[in-house]
Formats: structure tokens, sequence, C-alpha cells
């Protein structure tokens, strides 16, 4: 009888002991899960820095120097251009309906002051982040915004690229309050691209890095780090 009564207890322990496993494992699955929902872009490092696809601007007289340091933060990407305009591009897929908010930690430590950047001899910004779709059989055809860190507007200014209305700057921040300081900025990027391309995007085709001084013939000095795709 005392064994009946033993195993019967046993069973029943084992039992909640299991549905509380199962319990603690689905709750760590969902906070697993919802930290997942995060997707970083760079690692900004020597050997991402080695694959990474550059551009240099055509009629640019220099490429851009990019260099790859680190902080208390993690690693920072440097970009130098002095009379120069390439940028790192990577093609990358993000969802914009599970992510659709692009997160950027960035810098300016030298700025392209008095400058007119919404005109083709003004068009150079010290930091900026390009998102861009894939509409058509040839890059021509891509729509992309352009996230830039201004050394002249304020925050909220947007215009279409003078070279190319598919393409459209926005500034979200501006060394008018923020010289040399270390800035993070965020933006729904599918609800830019409804409201600056009237486009429905429901996925990113790639990501590129820019600083550029080929226009103005300047030196500008930025740092960019930690970029990421977010739910909010």
């Amino acid at each position: 009888m005392f064994k009946f009564c033993q195993n019967n207890v046993l069973t029943i322990f084992f039992k909640k002991m299991n549905l509380i496993y199962r319990a603690l494992f689905i709750f760590i699955s969902t906070i697993g899960f919802s930290y997942a929902t995060d997707v970083k872009v760079f690692d900004f490092s020597n050997e991402e820095l080695a694959i990474l696809e550059v551009r240099k601007v055509r009629g640019a007289d220099n490429k851009t120097l990019y260099t790859v340091g680190s902080n208390e933060k993690g690693n920072f990407l440097k970009a130098v251009a002095e009379n120069a305009a390439s940028g790192l591009g990577k093609e990358v897929k993000i969802d914009l309906d599970k992510t659709p908010f692009i997160n950027i930690t960035w810098k300016i430590e030298k700025d392209l002051p008095g400058i007119k950047e919404n005109t083709k001899k003004g068009h150079d910004f010290a930091a900026r982040v390009f998102v861009i779709k894939k509409t058509g059989a040839t890059p021509l055809s891509n729509r992309a915004i352009n996230y830039v860190f201004s050394s002249n507007n304020d925050i909220g200014f947007n215009a279409p690229s003078p070279y190319t209305k598919k393409s459209i700057d926005n500034v979200l921040a501006t060394t008018k309050t923020n010289l040399n300081e270390w800035v993070t900025v965020k933006a729904n990027v599918k609800e830019d691209f409804k409201k600056f391309h009237d486009l429905d995007v429901n996925q990113l085709d790639g990501l590129a890095i820019m600083s550029d001084t080929d226009n103005s013939k300047m030196i500008a000095i930025a740092y960019f780090q930690n970029i990421y795709f977010s739910e909010n």
C-alpha cells in the first residue's frame, strides 16, 4: 500500500515538474524571441570591412577612408572623406513587417558647414545611411531613403536628391546641435517609403554607409556604430 501511494505521489510530482519545466521553456523562448527580433546589420569588424562592397561615386577624385575602432560600447566604423566619395554596401533582406525601425548610433567629428545640401554643388553629408528597395532590373530603378547627419539643416528636413528623385534625403541628426557627440536616432522605414515614395514596402534589399565631400571639396570625419532594425 505504501509503495502504491509513494509511486502515485512521485508520478503526480514528476507530472507537475514536467508542466513547470514546459512553462519555463515557453517563457524563456518568448523572452529570447523578443530579443531576437532586433536585426543587426553591420559588425564593424576588420573581417567584415574586407568583404563589404565598396562603391566609388562616379567623378569623385578619391575614395573615403574607412577604418574600424572600438570603445566601451563595441566596434565602430570611422570615415574620413577628403574631397572623396565612396560607400560601403551590404545586400541584406530586412522584413519591414516585423522590424520596420532603423536605429543608428553615429557621431560627426568634423562637419561641412555652409554648403547647400539640396543642390548638386553642395550635396555632401559627413554621414549617411541608405536603405534600398529594388524596384526594377537595374540599380538605376532602385528606390532609396538616405538618412543623413546634416551639417546645415534641421532634423525633419527632407528633399529629393538633386541627382535623382528616386532617392530622398531625410535629416535624422544635425551638427547644429550635436557636433562631436554620439547620437542615437530612429526612423520607421516602412512608413517613410510610403511617405516619400508612395510605396508599400514589406522587405528591404540592402543598406549602404557613406561619408562624402566630392562636391564641396571639404574634409569630413564621421563615426558609425550599432546599426540595427527593431520592431518598435
